[in-house]
Protein backbone atom coordinates (compact mmCIF):
# COMPACT_ATOMS: atom_id res chain seq x y z
CA UNK A 1 0.00 0.00 0.00
CA UNK A 2 1.32 3.52 -0.59
CA UNK A 3 0.80 5.88 2.41
CA UNK A 4 1.07 9.37 2.46
CA UNK A 5 1.69 10.84 5.88
CA UNK A 6 1.09 14.84 5.79
CA UNK A 7 2.16 17.52 8.23
CA UNK A 8 -0.24 20.46 7.32
CA UNK A 9 1.52 24.14 6.85
CA UNK A 10 1.52 26.92 9.58
CA UNK A 11 -2.07 28.24 8.88
CA UNK A 12 -3.40 29.70 12.28
CA UNK A 13 -4.82 32.83 11.50
CA UNK A 14 -4.11 36.49 13.63
CA UNK A 15 -6.91 38.64 15.27
CA UNK A 16 -4.73 41.18 16.10
CA UNK A 17 -3.06 41.43 12.56
CA UNK A 18 -6.06 41.19 10.58
CA UNK A 19 -8.02 44.16 12.87
CA UNK A 20 -5.59 46.28 14.32
CA UNK A 21 -2.31 45.66 12.17
CA UNK A 22 -0.31 44.50 15.44
CA UNK A 23 1.70 41.74 13.69
CA UNK A 24 4.25 40.63 16.16
CA UNK A 25 2.44 37.85 17.94
CA UNK A 26 2.06 35.22 15.20
CA UNK A 27 2.66 32.11 16.31
CA UNK A 28 5.13 29.92 14.05
CA UNK A 29 5.75 25.83 14.31
CA UNK A 30 8.99 24.76 13.52
CA UNK A 31 10.53 21.67 13.83
CA UNK A 32 10.33 17.86 12.26
CA UNK A 33 6.94 16.26 12.38
CA UNK A 34 7.98 12.99 15.07
CA UNK A 35 4.78 12.17 15.00
CA UNK A 36 4.56 11.05 11.48
CA UNK A 37 7.81 9.35 11.77
CA UNK A 38 6.63 7.55 14.77
CA UNK A 39 3.96 5.88 12.92
CA UNK A 40 5.84 5.43 9.74
CA UNK A 41 8.61 2.97 12.22
CA UNK A 42 5.48 0.76 12.75
CA UNK A 43 4.18 0.25 9.16
CA UNK A 44 6.11 -2.71 7.92
CA UNK A 45 5.85 -3.47 3.98
CA UNK A 46 4.09 -0.33 2.54
CA UNK A 47 5.56 2.32 0.78
CA UNK A 48 5.55 5.23 2.80
CA UNK A 49 6.03 9.10 2.65
CA UNK A 50 6.10 12.11 4.90
CA UNK A 51 5.48 14.84 3.05
CA UNK A 52 5.90 18.30 5.67
CA UNK A 53 4.08 21.02 4.79
CA UNK A 54 5.81 23.18 7.41
CA UNK A 55 8.69 22.79 5.48
CA UNK A 56 7.34 22.43 2.40
CA UNK A 57 4.07 24.89 1.93
CA UNK A 58 3.82 24.60 -1.82
CA UNK A 59 4.18 21.08 -2.15
CA UNK A 60 0.83 20.56 -2.35
CA UNK A 61 -1.06 19.23 -4.43
CA UNK A 62 1.78 18.29 -6.87
CA UNK A 63 3.39 16.13 -4.39
CA UNK A 64 -0.11 14.34 -3.70
CA UNK A 65 -0.45 13.63 -7.30
CA UNK A 66 3.00 12.40 -7.84
CA UNK A 67 3.26 9.81 -4.87
CA UNK A 68 -0.73 8.58 -6.10
CA UNK A 69 -1.38 7.47 -2.67
CA UNK A 70 -3.69 4.55 -1.24
CA UNK A 71 -3.85 6.30 1.93
CA UNK A 72 -3.82 9.83 3.42
CA UNK A 73 -2.81 10.04 6.87
CA UNK A 74 -2.95 13.59 8.77
CA UNK A 75 -1.90 15.21 11.84
CA UNK A 76 -3.59 18.48 13.31
CA UNK A 77 -3.73 20.21 16.54
CA UNK A 78 -6.75 22.61 16.70
CA UNK A 79 -5.39 25.18 14.75
CA UNK A 80 -4.68 23.28 11.87
CA UNK A 81 -7.86 21.60 11.84
CA UNK A 82 -9.77 23.28 8.97
CA UNK A 83 -6.97 23.25 6.74
CA UNK A 84 -6.66 19.76 7.03
CA UNK A 85 -10.34 19.40 6.29
CA UNK A 86 -9.35 21.07 3.15
CA UNK A 87 -6.64 18.76 2.31
CA UNK A 88 -8.59 15.81 3.15
CA UNK A 89 -11.04 17.46 0.23
CA UNK A 90 -8.34 17.55 -2.43
CA UNK A 91 -7.16 14.36 -1.61
CA UNK A 92 -10.39 12.81 -2.56
CA UNK A 93 -11.15 14.80 -5.30
CA UNK A 94 -7.90 13.97 -6.91
CA UNK A 95 -8.11 10.21 -5.79
CA UNK A 96 -11.62 9.17 -5.67
CA UNK A 97 -10.68 5.95 -4.28
CA UNK A 98 -7.84 6.94 -1.40
CA UNK A 99 -8.71 5.93 2.31
CA UNK A 100 -7.94 9.52 4.66
CA UNK A 101 -7.27 9.06 8.05
CA UNK A 102 -6.98 12.37 10.54
CA UNK A 103 -5.37 11.95 14.15
CA UNK A 104 -3.24 14.01 16.22
CA UNK A 105 -4.04 16.93 19.55
CA UNK A 106 -7.34 18.07 18.22
CA UNK A 107 -8.47 14.73 16.92
CA UNK A 108 -7.73 13.07 20.68
CA UNK A 109 -9.58 15.99 21.55
CA UNK A 110 -12.60 17.00 19.98
CA UNK A 111 -13.07 13.73 17.32
CA UNK A 112 -16.71 14.37 16.53
CA UNK A 113 -15.17 17.60 14.50
CA UNK A 114 -13.59 15.17 11.97
CA UNK A 115 -16.84 13.14 11.57
CA UNK A 116 -17.49 14.25 7.62
CA UNK A 117 -16.91 13.06 4.44
CA UNK A 118 -13.76 14.56 3.96
CA UNK A 119 -12.18 11.58 5.98
CA UNK A 120 -13.18 7.81 6.46
CA UNK A 121 -11.54 6.88 9.86
CA UNK A 122 -10.70 9.40 13.19
CA UNK A 123 -8.02 8.33 15.71
CA UNK A 124 -7.66 8.89 18.98
CA UNK A 125 -4.74 8.85 21.17
CA UNK A 126 -1.44 7.31 20.55
CA UNK A 127 -1.87 5.73 17.04
CA UNK A 128 1.68 4.47 16.72
CA UNK A 129 -0.76 0.45 17.44
CA UNK A 130 -3.94 1.70 16.04
CA UNK A 131 -2.98 2.74 13.35
CA UNK A 132 -0.98 0.16 12.09
CA UNK A 133 -3.77 -2.04 13.16
CA UNK A 134 -6.00 -0.16 11.13
CA UNK A 135 -3.51 -0.23 7.93
CA UNK A 136 -3.49 -4.10 8.39
CA UNK A 137 -7.19 -4.21 8.72
CA UNK A 138 -7.57 -1.87 5.65
CA UNK A 139 -5.29 -4.39 3.35
CA UNK A 140 -6.90 -7.32 4.61
CA UNK A 141 -10.46 -6.31 3.92
CA UNK A 142 -12.03 -6.43 7.21
CA UNK A 143 -12.29 -5.41 10.78
CA UNK A 144 -11.01 -1.51 10.23
CA UNK A 145 -13.84 0.03 12.34
CA UNK A 146 -13.45 -2.65 14.92
CA UNK A 147 -9.53 -1.46 15.56
CA UNK A 148 -9.23 0.08 19.26
CA UNK A 149 -8.70 3.82 19.56
CA UNK A 150 -10.27 4.34 16.27
CA UNK A 151 -13.96 5.00 14.62
CA UNK A 152 -15.48 4.80 11.26
CA UNK A 153 -17.10 8.04 10.57
CA UNK A 154 -20.85 8.43 9.71
CA UNK A 155 -21.58 11.83 8.82
CA UNK A 156 -24.58 13.41 10.16
CA UNK A 157 -24.53 10.45 12.90
CA UNK A 158 -22.48 9.42 15.77
CA UNK A 159 -19.12 8.63 15.97
CA UNK A 160 -18.23 5.40 17.72
CA UNK A 161 -15.28 4.26 19.18
CA UNK A 162 -13.79 0.96 20.29
CA UNK A 163 -12.28 1.83 23.76
CA UNK A 164 -8.56 1.21 23.92
CA UNK A 165 -6.89 1.42 26.86
CA UNK A 166 -3.12 2.67 26.10
CA UNK A 167 -0.45 1.19 27.97
CA UNK A 168 3.24 0.57 27.16
CA UNK A 169 2.21 -2.05 24.06
CA UNK A 170 1.15 1.04 22.55
CA UNK A 171 4.77 2.64 22.33
CA UNK A 172 5.93 -0.10 19.99
CA UNK A 173 9.50 0.17 20.92
CA UNK A 174 11.34 -2.15 18.78
CA UNK A 175 10.05 0.46 15.98
CA UNK A 176 11.91 3.73 15.82
CA UNK A 177 10.99 6.65 14.27
CA UNK A 178 11.62 6.75 10.06
CA UNK A 179 13.98 9.77 10.51
CA UNK A 180 14.62 8.76 7.19
CA UNK A 181 11.96 10.19 5.41
CA UNK A 182 12.66 13.47 6.56
CA UNK A 183 15.75 13.66 5.55
CA UNK A 184 15.36 16.54 2.61
CA UNK A 185 13.56 18.77 4.89
CA UNK A 186 16.05 18.70 7.59
CA UNK A 187 17.77 21.77 7.01
CA UNK A 188 14.60 23.13 7.98
CA UNK A 189 14.62 21.91 11.51
CA UNK A 190 16.44 25.01 13.52
CA UNK A 191 16.80 26.09 17.09
CA UNK A 192 15.75 29.94 15.68
CA UNK A 193 17.47 31.78 17.67
CA UNK A 194 20.95 29.85 18.37
CA UNK A 195 21.05 28.50 14.53
CA UNK A 196 21.58 24.99 15.68
CA UNK A 197 20.33 22.06 13.60
CA UNK A 198 17.51 20.55 16.13
CA UNK A 199 16.07 16.96 16.02
CA UNK A 200 12.97 15.81 18.19
CA UNK A 201 13.18 12.83 20.38
CA UNK A 202 10.24 11.34 22.92
CA UNK A 203 11.03 9.55 26.41
CA UNK A 204 7.29 9.81 27.30
CA UNK A 205 3.90 10.38 26.60
CA UNK A 206 1.34 12.17 28.55
CA UNK A 207 1.55 13.51 31.77
CA UNK A 208 -0.25 12.86 35.50
CA UNK A 209 -1.26 15.98 36.07
CA UNK A 210 -4.88 17.85 34.71
CA UNK A 211 -4.15 21.53 34.35
CA UNK A 212 -7.86 22.92 33.09
CA UNK A 213 -5.92 24.46 29.66
CA UNK A 214 -4.24 21.87 28.89
CA UNK A 215 -5.05 18.81 25.95
CA UNK A 216 -2.52 16.51 26.66
CA UNK A 217 -4.17 13.64 28.69
CA UNK A 218 -6.10 12.28 25.87
CA UNK A 219 -3.49 10.94 24.23
CA UNK A 220 -3.05 7.80 26.59
CA UNK A 221 -6.50 8.28 28.36
CA UNK A 222 -4.93 10.46 30.89
CA UNK A 223 -1.62 8.00 31.51
CA UNK A 224 2.05 8.79 31.66
CA UNK A 225 4.42 5.34 29.99
CA UNK A 226 7.88 6.15 29.15
CA UNK A 227 9.86 4.84 26.72
CA UNK A 228 12.68 2.14 28.12
CA UNK A 229 15.99 4.00 28.37
CA UNK A 230 17.75 1.60 25.62
CA UNK A 231 15.01 3.02 23.34
CA UNK A 232 15.30 6.50 24.06
CA UNK A 233 19.37 6.36 23.44
CA UNK A 234 18.79 4.71 20.71
CA UNK A 235 16.59 7.44 19.19
CA UNK A 236 19.36 9.87 19.97
CA UNK A 237 22.41 8.35 18.55
CA UNK A 238 19.71 7.67 15.06
CA UNK A 239 19.82 11.82 14.64
CA UNK A 240 23.45 11.32 13.89
CA UNK A 241 25.53 14.60 14.52
CA UNK A 242 22.78 17.00 14.87
CA UNK A 243 23.87 19.18 18.36
CA UNK A 244 20.57 19.93 19.88
CA UNK A 245 18.16 17.02 21.12
CA UNK A 246 14.21 18.43 21.67
CA UNK A 247 12.97 16.18 24.11
CA UNK A 248 9.02 16.74 23.12
CA UNK A 249 7.68 15.04 26.13
CA UNK A 250 4.50 17.34 27.58
CA UNK A 251 6.51 16.12 31.34
CA UNK A 252 9.79 15.00 30.64
CA UNK A 253 11.41 14.07 34.15
CA UNK A 254 7.41 12.79 35.69
CA UNK A 255 8.98 9.59 36.35
CA UNK A 256 11.97 10.48 38.28
CA UNK A 257 13.60 7.41 38.18
CA UNK A 258 13.14 7.04 34.89
CA UNK A 259 14.65 10.33 34.34
CA UNK A 260 17.64 9.49 36.49
CA UNK A 261 18.41 6.47 35.12
CA UNK A 262 18.19 8.14 31.19
CA UNK A 263 20.76 10.48 32.11
CA UNK A 264 23.00 8.11 33.75
CA UNK A 265 22.27 6.13 30.39
CA UNK A 266 23.87 9.10 27.98
CA UNK A 267 26.41 10.30 30.19
CA UNK A 268 27.25 6.27 30.32
CA UNK A 269 27.07 6.08 26.24
CA UNK A 270 29.55 9.19 25.74
CA UNK A 271 26.87 11.04 24.21
CA UNK A 272 27.82 15.09 23.67
CA UNK A 273 24.35 16.62 23.15
CA UNK A 274 22.60 19.80 24.00
CA UNK A 275 19.30 19.11 25.22
CA UNK A 276 16.10 20.69 25.72
CA UNK A 277 13.23 19.30 27.95
CA UNK A 278 9.97 20.02 29.43
CA UNK A 279 9.96 20.05 33.05
CA UNK A 280 7.87 20.99 35.88
CA UNK A 281 8.78 24.10 38.73
CA UNK A 282 7.71 21.11 41.73
CA UNK A 283 10.04 18.16 40.34
CA UNK A 284 13.32 21.03 39.95
CA UNK A 285 12.73 21.81 44.24
CA UNK A 286 12.04 17.99 44.91
CA UNK A 287 14.56 16.92 43.59
CA UNK A 288 17.31 19.60 42.53
CA UNK A 289 19.69 16.72 42.10
CA UNK A 290 18.05 15.24 39.37
CA UNK A 291 18.71 18.29 37.54
CA UNK A 292 22.18 18.59 38.03
CA UNK A 293 23.10 15.12 36.95
CA UNK A 294 20.95 15.82 33.78
CA UNK A 295 22.91 19.39 33.45
CA UNK A 296 26.02 17.20 33.68
CA UNK A 297 24.38 15.02 30.49
CA UNK A 298 24.05 18.33 28.33
CA UNK A 299 20.63 19.78 29.33
CA UNK A 300 21.10 23.07 28.28
CA UNK A 301 17.85 24.26 28.73
CA UNK A 302 14.52 23.79 30.56
CA UNK A 303 10.66 25.08 29.10
CA UNK A 304 8.32 25.38 32.18
CA UNK A 305 4.98 26.36 32.84
CA UNK A 306 4.88 28.65 35.24
CA UNK A 307 1.57 30.07 33.97
CA UNK A 308 1.07 32.82 35.79
CA UNK A 309 2.75 35.28 38.35
CA UNK A 310 -0.42 34.75 41.43
CA UNK A 311 -1.28 31.87 43.72
CA UNK A 312 -5.38 32.67 42.90
CA UNK A 313 -4.38 32.00 39.30
CA UNK A 314 -2.49 29.24 39.67
CA UNK A 315 -5.56 27.43 41.54
CA UNK A 316 -7.52 28.28 38.90
CA UNK A 317 -5.61 26.72 35.95
CA UNK A 318 -5.76 23.44 38.59
CA UNK A 319 -1.83 23.91 38.20
CA UNK A 320 -0.61 22.34 41.77
CA UNK A 321 2.22 24.48 41.90
CA UNK A 322 2.59 27.93 43.72
CA UNK A 323 4.37 31.46 43.01
CA UNK A 324 6.98 30.15 46.32
CA UNK A 325 7.83 26.93 44.39
CA UNK A 326 8.34 28.42 41.13
CA UNK A 327 10.57 31.12 42.55
CA UNK A 328 12.61 28.73 44.20
CA UNK A 329 12.76 26.55 40.71
CA UNK A 330 14.17 29.67 39.15
CA UNK A 331 16.61 30.16 41.71
CA UNK A 332 18.06 26.28 41.50
CA UNK A 333 17.73 26.14 37.50
CA UNK A 334 20.11 29.44 37.92
CA UNK A 335 22.10 28.63 39.95
CA UNK A 336 23.29 25.36 37.56
CA UNK A 337 23.77 27.57 34.43
CA UNK A 338 20.30 26.06 32.63
CA UNK A 339 18.41 28.22 30.89
CA UNK A 340 14.81 29.21 31.37
CA UNK A 341 12.13 29.07 28.77
CA UNK A 342 9.14 30.15 30.89
CA UNK A 343 5.49 30.13 29.43
CA UNK A 344 3.42 32.43 30.51
CA UNK A 345 -0.57 32.39 29.85
CA UNK A 346 -2.27 36.06 29.74
CA UNK A 347 -5.96 35.81 30.62
CA UNK A 348 -8.70 37.77 28.62
CA UNK A 349 -9.88 39.16 31.80
CA UNK A 350 -6.66 41.10 32.15
CA UNK A 351 -6.38 44.63 32.55
CA UNK A 352 -3.48 47.09 32.52
CA UNK A 353 -2.76 46.58 36.30
CA UNK A 354 -2.40 42.95 35.43
CA UNK A 355 -0.62 43.21 32.33
CA UNK A 356 1.44 45.43 34.10
CA UNK A 357 2.24 43.44 37.46
CA UNK A 358 3.14 40.48 35.12
CA UNK A 359 5.92 42.83 33.16
CA UNK A 360 7.19 43.62 36.56
CA UNK A 361 6.90 39.74 37.86
CA UNK A 362 8.86 38.13 34.66
CA UNK A 363 11.65 40.94 33.89
CA UNK A 364 12.95 40.79 37.67
CA UNK A 365 13.82 37.30 37.46
CA UNK A 366 16.42 35.13 35.40
CA UNK A 367 14.16 33.54 32.74
CA UNK A 368 15.92 33.44 29.66
CA UNK A 369 12.84 33.64 27.06
CA UNK A 370 10.05 34.47 28.32
CA UNK A 371 7.27 33.11 26.71
CA UNK A 372 3.70 34.43 26.45
CA UNK A 373 0.39 33.04 25.42
CA UNK A 374 -3.29 33.83 25.89
CA UNK A 375 -5.40 31.02 28.05
CA UNK A 376 -7.54 29.94 25.04
CA UNK A 377 -10.52 27.02 25.62
CA UNK A 378 -9.24 24.39 23.40
CA UNK A 379 -12.10 21.71 22.73
CA UNK A 380 -12.21 18.86 25.12
CA UNK A 381 -10.66 20.59 27.75
CA UNK A 382 -12.17 21.36 31.19
CA UNK A 383 -11.25 24.81 30.44
CA UNK A 384 -13.74 24.85 27.46
CA UNK A 385 -16.09 22.90 29.19
CA UNK A 386 -16.21 24.99 31.88
CA UNK A 387 -16.61 28.58 29.98
CA UNK A 388 -17.76 27.12 26.67
CA UNK A 389 -21.02 29.81 26.66
CA UNK A 390 -18.57 33.08 27.06
CA UNK A 391 -16.78 31.46 23.47
CA UNK A 392 -17.25 34.20 20.69
CA UNK A 393 -14.76 32.95 17.79
CA UNK A 394 -15.45 29.64 17.06
CA UNK A 395 -13.29 29.43 13.71
CA UNK A 396 -10.80 26.99 14.58
CA UNK A 397 -7.87 29.13 12.81
CA UNK A 398 -8.02 31.55 15.32
CA UNK A 399 -7.06 28.62 18.48
CA UNK A 400 -2.98 29.40 17.88
CA UNK A 401 -3.15 30.49 21.33
CA UNK A 402 -2.01 33.96 20.48
CA UNK A 403 -5.91 34.89 20.41
CA UNK A 404 -8.95 35.91 22.70
CA UNK A 405 -11.72 33.80 21.85
CA UNK A 406 -13.84 35.11 24.84
CA UNK A 407 -14.49 39.11 24.96
CA UNK A 408 -11.59 40.99 26.66
CA UNK A 409 -12.05 42.96 29.42
CA UNK A 410 -9.72 45.70 28.11
CA UNK A 411 -11.17 47.08 25.03
CA UNK A 412 -9.72 44.36 22.40
CA UNK A 413 -7.50 46.62 20.88
CA UNK A 414 -5.41 47.59 23.73
CA UNK A 415 -5.71 44.27 24.80
CA UNK A 416 -3.31 43.07 22.39
CA UNK A 417 -1.27 46.02 22.42
CA UNK A 418 -0.65 45.76 26.05
CA UNK A 419 0.06 41.84 25.18
CA UNK A 420 2.14 42.71 21.82
CA UNK A 421 4.27 45.11 24.32
CA UNK A 422 5.26 42.50 27.30
CA UNK A 423 6.24 40.11 23.94
CA UNK A 424 8.48 43.11 22.93
CA UNK A 425 9.84 43.32 26.33
CA UNK A 426 10.64 40.11 27.13
CA UNK A 427 12.45 39.21 23.60
CA UNK A 428 14.53 42.28 24.25
CA UNK A 429 15.42 41.34 27.42
CA UNK A 430 15.68 37.70 26.48
CA UNK A 431 19.23 36.09 27.50
CA UNK A 432 19.78 32.22 25.92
Amino acid sequence: MKILLVNPPNCGRSIPEERYGIDSIKAIFRGEPLALEVLAGNLDGHEIEILDLKAAPDAWPDALHAFGPDLVGFTAVTCEANTVVRLAATARAAFPGVVTIVGGIHASNDPSFFNRAEFDYVAAGLGKGSFAELVSAIGAGSGADRVPGIAKTNPGGELRFTPRLFGPGDLVEGKPPRYDLVARYRENYILSSLGFRLGFVASAFGCPYDCSFCCIGPLTGGRYLTHSVEAVVEQIRMLGDIPVIRLVDANTFGNVRHARALADAILAAGIRKNFLADVRSDTVVRHPELIARWKEAGLRSVIIGFEEFGDEGLARMNKASSVAENDEAISILHGLGITIVGDFIVSPDYDEARFEALGRYVLDRPIGLPLLTVLTPLPGTALHAAIKDRIVVHDLDYYTLTNAVVPTRLDERRFYEHYAGLIKAFHANAKL
